[in-house]
Parts: structure tokens; C-alpha cells; sequence
């Protein structure tokens, strides 16, 4: 899984450098192509000539040496490679990730690249427990960084607690199990739907719901990290589209219907994350409603039902929904099931504390029409993103064993 795979590997300056020098090894050994970034505090605990022996490849300290390569070098670098993992990951180096300073090689890399980002924290037990630290971590999860670790056990320092760098024999297996899952979906084709629907009443007013979109855009980068071709159609979001994704911008629940329909015939997989409004404005003023002192009524017409139309018309095509309810949540989400047509339906209760709209995390449960069910723990929407992604690629089969 590792052959013809470019992977950098980002050395800080912490105890654990040294070992470094064993993840390398074990890459190169695995048929990767390794390429070495260090701070140059990092060179005060391992020699680059080592990192460059390992890897057969110079190692990159500063950023303003003759360029190695055609471009400028660290945006070269950041275009050219599928994962980067930063062994030993410090306090400093994640802090900078997260507020996104660049301010040597590595870091910069780390900005300008799209490719998939791991981290092995290492640092005294009570740093990494410190609240800027963990917020930090949440920060970088939140984003789609992977975090390896870190282990418990005795430190450096003296005290003993987590902090420990993973082993390198868990951080090679970690990128191990990326790479595998990055090829169960190549060459389908992924449509996902997220956000919040507005219907508008008048030039400055709408009708909406508490939906962030990030569950939608956590599932969209997840089918692109399988190696699916994956659209994004999207009510308006404050988020990033997740790199390589197609996106489609709508605004209200009948512009995402005519977008979601007309690239229906052309997918493999449709997942319906987004939060559709039921019903719309029978009439949308021309200008602004003007406040009077008396009772305002408005009426509503229903909006037609996405999911129920997918699930009349597909063919082949594997249909996943979501259901967000706030009381019976499996009966209800069971019923829906049924009526919708799906092969999978993602069910979660808003209310839960780390499971409602804008939160980084779900707490979800998957059904499947043959009466299975999978219940999960609180998790970062990224990683529910992932776990549906497996259970994507079971329903068109594909062997997902590690």
C-alpha cells in the first residue's frame, strides 16, 4: 500500500526526534518515497545527515536554501505529496497549525499542502493537558488532522502520564490503514448534500434552520480521501469545501432539488446530510415587510421531499439519509428508513449535548434495512464521515478489511 506513495515526515524539536529515525525506516522499507522536513530545533536532537541517509532523500531545514526542486520549494513540496506526518508533533508546531503561522519550512508545508495530515503529539503529561493545548487538538480534529497518540508511560522529563510519542511501529500502521481506505471508492462517483436550506420572505428575511453544514462537508471529504469523485451541493455554509471536491452552491430547498436531480443519474452514492426545509413561503415580498404593530401570518407550502424522490428513482445508486430528531429517535428514524427508500440511514438525537447542529462532534447510529444497527460514541463528524464511508464502500462491495 505504501509503493509509489510520496510521504513527508516532519521532525520537532522534542526528545522523541530520535525516533524519528525508526519511522523513516520502516517507510522506506515499505516501499514509500520519504521526504524529511525538520525545525531547527529538531536538529539539535537528531542530525539531518541521519534523516538524509534513512530517506535517501536531502532533508529540509530552512527556508531559504538553493532549491532542490523546479518550484518554489516548499509549495513544490506541499503539491507532490500524498500525507505528511509530524513525528514528534510539539505544543509549539500544533499551536502554530492551529493559528495557522508559518514561519519556517515545516510549517509552511503544512499550511500550503492538501494532502491528508497526521500528527504524533509528544510533550510533558501536564502540557498536553493544559486547556490551550487540548483546544488546540480540537481545533486541528475539527479540520481533518488525523492525531496518533500519544501513548502513557514514563518521560524524559522525569514524571509519567500521556504525552509519549507513539511508537513508530502505530504511526506507520496509522498511515497504513489511510492509504487502504484511500482506494475503496476509486472511480465511483459520490454526491453529498449539506447545510441548511433558506426560503426566503422578503429581501432581507428567510426562513432557516440551526444546521452548520459541517456533518455534510466532514462526509464530503471523507468519500474524496476514499478516492471518490465527490460533489458537494451546498446551502450557504461558513466552511471551506474540503480539497478536491466539487461544489455546488444553492440557496433554498428547490434550487438543491433541481441540482441534486439533475446529477443523479451520473453517481454512485448519495448522501442526503443536508437539512432540507419542509415547507417555503407561498409569496415572497418584493421588499421589505414592514413592521405595522399587528399579528403577521404567513403561509406555507411544502417543499418537495429530496430524499423520498431518490429513493422512487434509484436504480443502482446507494442512498444514504439522515435523520435529526429530537424525541423516539429510533423509532422515528426507523419509520423514515421505510418510507425514504434508503440503504442507510444516519441517526442522531439534536438534543444530546456534542450531537446538535454546529457542534464539531455527533453521537450517531447507523440502520440498515435488514434490521442491523451500529451504535457510536461521541465522535468528530470527520470520523463519522469515515466510518460511513466504510459502510459505503461494504454496501458497494468492497473488500474494507485492514
Amino acid at each position: 500500500m505504501f509503493s509509489g506513495r510520496k510521504i513527508l515526515v516532519g521532525v520537532t524539536g522534542g526528545i522523541a526526534a530520535y525516533k524519528a529515525a525508526e519511522v523513516v525506516s520502516r517507510l522506506r522499507k515499505l516501499n514509500a518515497e520519504v521526504r524529511v522536513a525538520m525545525t531547527k530545533s529538531a536538529t539539535e536532537f537528531i542530525a539531518p545527515l541521519t534523516l538524509q541517509s534513512l530517506s535517501t532523500n536531502p532533508v529540509y531545514v530552512e527556508m531559504f536554501n538553493e532549491p532542490k526542486l523546479w518550484n518554489v520549494e516548499h509549495i513544490a513540496l506541499a503539491e507532490h505529496i500524498d500525507a505528511v506526518v509530524v513525528a514528534p508533533a510539539t505544543a509549539n508546531i500544533m499551536t502554530k497549525m492551529a493559528i495557522g503561522l508559518a514561519d519556517d519550512f515545516l510549517s509552511t508545508v503544512l499550511l500550503a499542502t492538501h494532502a491528508q495530515i497526521f500528527v504524533a503529539p509528544a510533550m510533558n503529561h501536564a502540557m498536553y493537558h493544559h486547556p490551550a493545548i487540548q483546544a488546540n487538538l480540537a481545533i486541528l480534529k475539527d479540520r481533518g488532522v488525523q492525531i496518533i497518540g500519544p501513548a502513557t508511560g514514563f518521560q524524559a522529563c522525569g514524571t509519567e502520564g500521556d504525552g509519549r510519542m507513539s511508537e513508530p511501529v502505530e504511526i506507520v500502521e496509522s498511515l497504513a490503514r489511510f492509504f487502504v481506505g484511500s482506494d475503496w471508492l476509486k472511480g465511483k462517483k459520490a454526491l453529498v448534500t449539506a447545510g441548511g436550506t433558506q426560503e426566503p420572505l422578503d429581501p432581507v428575511r428567510y426562513l432557516g434552520n440551526r444546521s452548520s453544514g459541517r456533518m455534510g462537508y466532514a462526509i464530503a471529504q471523507a468519500l474524496q480521501e476514499a478516492g471518490a469523485e465527490t460533489i458537494l451541493v451546498s446551502a450557504p455554509a461558513n466552511l471551506a469545501t474540503p480539497p478536491g471536491v466539487s461544489r455546488v452552491s444553492v440557496q433554498t430547498a428547490l434550487e438543491m432539488y433541481e441540482a441534486v436531480l439533475a446529477r443523479f443519474s451520473e453517481v454512485d452514492v448519495v448522501v442526503k446530510a443536508a437539512a432540507v426545509a419542509d415547507y417555503r413561503p407561498a409569496f415572497q415580498a418584493e421588499q421589505k415587510i414592514k413592521k405595522d404593530g399587528s399579528n403577521l401570518t404567513l403561509e406555507l407550502i411544502p417543499n418537495p421531499d429530496i430524499l423520498a424522490e431518490l429513493g422512487r428513482k434509484k436504480t443502482s445508486q446507494i442512498l444514504i439519509g439522515f435523520a435529526a430528531e429530537t424525541e423516539n429517535l429510533l423509532t422515528n428514524a426507523q419509520n423514515k428508513m421505510i418510507r425514504k427508500n434508503v440503504n442507510l440511514l444516519v441517526a442522531n438525537d439534536v438534543t444530546k449535548p456534542g450531537a446538535g447542529f454546529g457542534s464539531s462532534t455527533n453521537i450517531v447510529s447507523f440502520l440498515f434495512p435488514d434490521g442491523r444497527r451500529i451504535d457510536f460514541p461521541q465522535m468528530s463528524k470527520l470520523e463519522v464521515g469515515r466510518h460511513l464511508v466504510r459502510e459505503i464502500a461494504g454496501l458497494l462491495g468492497v473488500e474494507t478489511k485492514e
